[in-house]
C-alpha cells in the first residue's frame, strides 16, 4: 500500500509531465498545535470542509480565465510529518471539489507541540517547486492561534517566500485571545503575510469560522481584492520575536543556532 509521501511524489511526477495551467496554485497549511483545543479543531476543520464543498466557492473557481485550480492541504504545528499532506489535486468542479473535501474530512484530529509558523511557510513554499503546474498566482493560505515559537523566527521565512513571487494570506484565530502577545491580526499583519494583495481574516466566534474560510478562499481563488484590509506596515517599535520570548527557553535554544 503506497504511503502519503508515496502518494504525494507520484501525483507530482504525473503532474509534472502534463504541465496543467491553472489560475491559482493554493497552499492550505493548517494549525493543528497544542494551543488549539479540539473544540477549535474541529470548527477549523469543518470550516474548511464545509467551503471546499460551498457553491460559492466552486462559481469562483469556474470563473476564473482556466476554470481550475491546484491545490494541496497540510497541517503544521511545532513540525510537519510526512503523514499531514493530502497531495496536490486539480478542482474544476464539484466531484473534485468534494473528493478534495472528503480526504481533509477523513483525516484525524492530532494536535502537536509548538507553532512554527515559520516552518509552516517554507515547507508550504518548497511545495510548489516542480510541482508541474503553472498558475497565474501562488498562494499560502495559512491559519493559527498564535505567533511563531518553534523554530527559525518567521519574518526571514515570510521574506523568501514573497521573493520567490508566493503570496502569504492568514486567518487570525482569535476565539481565547491571549493579552501577553496583544491582537493576534496585528501579528499576522506585521509578521506573517506578504505579497501583492495579501490580507488577514479574523475569527472571533466558533460560528464565524465557516464563513471566513470560505470568504479567503473565494478571495484567494477569484483574486478579487478583499472589501476590507487588515494590513499594516510593520515598523521598528513591533516585535515580530514575541512568541519566542514568551516560550521558555526558545530564545536560548535558537540563539546557539545562530552563533550568538
Amino acid at each position: 500500500m503506497l504511503t502519503t509521501l508515496a502518494l504525494l511524489i507520484g501525483l507530482t511526477a504525473a503532474a509534472a509531465v502534463s504541465g496543467e495551467e491553472v489560475d491559482v496554485e493554493l497552499v492550505l497549511a493548517v494549525d493543528v498545535s497544542r494551543s488549539m483545543d479540539i473544540e477549535e479543531a474541529e470548527v477549523q476543520r469543518a470550516g474548511y470542509v464545509n467551503a471546499l464543498r460551498h457553491p460559492d466557492f466552486l462559481n469562483a473557481v469556474r470563473g476564473g480565465l482556466n476554470g481550475r485550480i491546484a491545490i494541496t492541504y497540510f497541517e503544521w504545528a511545532g513540525t510537519i510529518s510526512d503523514s499531514a499532506h493530502i497531495p496536490w489535486q486539480i478542482i474544476s468542479g464539484p466531484g473534485e471539489a468534494a473528493a478534495f473535501a472528503a480526504l481533509v474530512e477523513a483525516r484525524p484530529i492530532a494536535m502537536r507541540r509548538g507553532t512554527s509558523i515559520s516552518g509552516a511557510i517554507a515547507h508550504g513554499a518548497s511545495l510548489f517547486d516542480e510541482n508541474g503546474y503553472s498558475g497565474l498566482r501562488r498562494i499560502i493560505d495559512i491559519s493559527g492561534d498564535g505567533p511563531n515559537n518553534f523554530g527559525a523566527p518567521v519574518t526571514p521565512a515570510r521574506d523568501m517566500a514573497t521573493a520567490l513571487g508566493i503570496v502569504i494570506n492568514g486567518l487570525a484565530i482569535m476565539i481565547r485571545p491571549s493579552a501577553a502577545f496583544g491582537s493576534l491580526d496585528d501579528y499576522y499583519s506585521n509578521c506573517v503575510i506578504g505579497g501583492p494583495g495579501a490580507f488577514v481574516l479574523p475569527v472571533h466566534d466558533p460560528e464565524d469560522f465557516a464563513v471566513a474560510i470560505r470568504r479567503k478562499l473565494i478571495l484567494e481563488v477569484s483574486g478579487a481584492e478583499p472589501p476590507t484590509r487588515v494590513i499594516r506596515t510593520a515598523g521598528p517599535a513591533y516585535d515580530c520575536m514575541i512568541g519566542e520570548k514568551l516560550r521558555p527557553g526558545a530564545m536560548e535554544r535558537f540563539l546557539p543556532e545562530q552563533g550568538r
